[in-house]
């Protein structure tokens, strides 16, 4: 096929998978619910929640509350976090929080003590194949998780709420893919009862 040669050979990249065009991000769209603001991650120990953490930390946000029930795994964000800040001299007040989005105390307890603008909810269970076995268990993480923290959200006038969704949501054929849109579909419901045209659903 033509005179290609071993030397213009390259490695695989995700964009080649996905049969989508990339969109790239609008850094200052990034920045209007981040820049100066204080933010709560939920699952921050997570491998997205852990990576928006450092995106937001980068971002310039003023306050960055990490929530997660993994001691280690917030352990392990918030020492990176926190060298990160010192070598970079942010000034971003970093704080961790150990505790579950399906306790109510927990999670009121961090809108009641901090004033928080924008909100990125990303614990949930994940792994398709371990939610089919732990169907209950993975639909009071995701569905019941999510309301807790939505009606955080509405009760304490958050400026930003947004749900880290998946593609596998879309016409769900897996417990996961099933929670996550009834998740969604908490969020909608919550925006068009409060009228909160801020609160937005990420996929």
């Amino acid at each position: 096929l033509g005179n290609s040669n071993f030397a213009e050979l390259r490695g695989i990249r995700i964009d080649d998978l996905l049969e989508r065009s990339v969109v790239n991000p609008d850094p200052a769209l990034m920045e209007m619910g981040i820049r100066g603001k204080t933010v709560l991650v939920t699952g921050a120990g997570g491998s997205i929640g852990s990576e928006l953490s450092r995106q937001i930390l980068r971002l310039g946000a003023s306050r960055l509350l990490l929530f997660d029930h993994s001691e280690f795994h917030l352990f392990q964000i918030d020492r990176e976090l926190s060298e990160e800040r010192n070598r970079s001299a942010s000034g971003c007040d970093i704080v961790s929080v150990l505790g579950s989005i399906c306790s109510q105390p927990d999670v009121f307890s961090i809108f009641t003590r901090y004033q928080i603008n924008t909100v990125f909810h990303a614990a949930a269970y994940k792994h398709v194949h371990l939610l089919e076995k732990n169907e209950l268990r993975g639909l009071h993480n995701n569905v019941v998780g999510t309301k807790v923290v939505v009606e955080a959200c509405v009760a304490n006038g958050v400026d930003s709420m947004v749900l880290i969704s998946t593609d596998k949501a879309v016409r769900p054929t897996s417990v996961m893919g099933m929670s996550k849109r009834v998740a969604e579909l908490v969020v909608e419901t919550a925006r068009g009862e409060s009228g909160a045209g801020k609160n937005r659903v990420t996929t």
